[in-house]
């Protein structure tokens, strides 16, 4: 059975929690997590910025500069050739190629709890029962991490906005948060380890296995 430990902010652990067995109990597949991944990144991709014309897009026309004989130089067909000056360009970059890949939702989900489960197996999936600060200091949310047996680079999940939590963490490069909606398998591979606010937790099998 899958258990989550849930700390508080001074470090100390306070229980274990049961986690969703159809997202922590699942076994990795490496090439699902893989083919997850290609698609993500591949799906933000954008078009390149250079866009060369072809022979059929050039306006200067396709008309015959000179008579094909009796002029000493080689034959010529058109001026919108490649190998004409101005003319079009064969095999240049062009900013319409289009990089989206598709996967079906259930792979996709499968891919995410996957990640999810082979992080728990390694130890580096931990609750947090609540981030209770009334200011916004990242020297507190910095405290408060040394405190928790996580690494430096951390994904923290949250049930809802946390502006508080949010915007203390936005001067920490190794640390990213996130809402628990939006979590997908490009975080789970750039993050070492993953920290869930405790609501987080049963929010995410909300969202996740009722909405299959």
């Amino acid at each position: 059975m899958a258990k989550i430990t849930i700390y508080n902010q001074e470090g100390n652990k306070l229980r274990e929690v049961e986690a969703p067995a159809a997202i922590f109990e699942v076994d990795f597949n490496k090439d699902l997590v893989q083919q997850a991944l290609v698609r993500q990144l591949a799906n933000r991709r954008l078009g390149m910025i250079a866009h060369t014309k072809t022979k059929g897009e050039i306006a200067i026309g396709s008309k015959k500069p000179y008579r094909q004989k009796g002029t000493g130089n080689a034959r010529q067909g058109a001026l919108n050739n490649p190998h004409q000056i101005g003319g079009g360009v064969s095999f240049g970059p062009r900013n319409n190629r289009n990089y989206k890949q598709d996967m079906p939702k259930k792979q996709r989900r499968l891919a995410l709890f996957s990640a999810l489960s082979q992080k728990l197996r390694e130890n580096k999936v931990i609750g947090l029962d609540q981030y209770d600060q009334s200011e916004i200091k990242t020297k507190k949310l910095v405290t408060t991490i040394s405190h928790l047996p996580a690494p430096k680079d951390l994904l923290i999940v949250l049930p809802e906005k946390h502006d508080i939590l949010v915007k203390s963490a936005n001067n920490l490069p190794h640390v990213k948060t996130i809402l628990v909606n939006y979590l997908n398998i490009a975080d789970l591979q750039k993050y070492d380890t993953v920290i869930f606010l405790e609501k987080a937790i049963d929010k995410m099998g909300t969202l996740f296995l009722s909405a299959k």
